[in-house]
């Protein structure tokens, strides 16, 4: 693994071209909205270059920032309640759209479980930092999350 910090700083530039389509493709499915997902990717780099030095880990702090801010949105947007209806659109070339929908319908902390799991390949204890949560809890969240999956998608989507 690569190191991204060098005598100025994190590399944000290098770790922006391998980590930000990644990145913004797991918060999307996370959060099913294209703006909160934009602003949240954004922001964890912007936050991430005003750090600098203070940043140990660049890779792993701006996943984690940007979950924490996608999540914050979707907070503030439940107690103000939504502006418009969000659909959920096809982000990729591929069609994710039914697996997004499935996600969609389980509640934050498993999507967001299973997203960092599955998909950014994180294991249980940089979930429960990212999350805020315990181990055994992040636990729960994937094992409940997988369970309704299989319930929301045929066999076949799931893989």
């Amino acid at each position: 693994m690569r190191r991204m910090v060098s005598e100025t700083g994190p590399d944000l530039g290098e770790l922006y071209r391998d980590e930000s389509a990644r990145l913004w493709r797991a918060v999307f499915a996370y959060a099913q909205d294209r703006a909160i997902t934009d602003d949240a990717v954004a922001e964890a780099f912007a936050q991430c270059l005003r750090r600098g030095d203070a940043v140990r880990d660049p890779r792993a702090w701006v996943w984690s920032a940007a979950f924490r801010l996608a999540a914050g949105s979707l907070m503030d947007r439940r107690m103000t309640g939504p502006l418009e209806d969000a659909a959920v659109t096809d982000p990729v070339a591929d069609d994710p759209t039914r697996l997004l929908e499935a996600l969609g319908a389980l509640p934050a902390n498993q999507r967001a479980a299973l997203v960092l799991r599955f998909y950014a390949g994180y294991g249980t204890d940089d979930i429960a930092r990212m999350l805020g949560i315990g181990r055994a809890t992040v636990r729960v969240h994937i094992s409940r999350g997988r369970k309704r999956l299989r319930q929301l998608l045929p066999e076949e989507d799931i893989g």
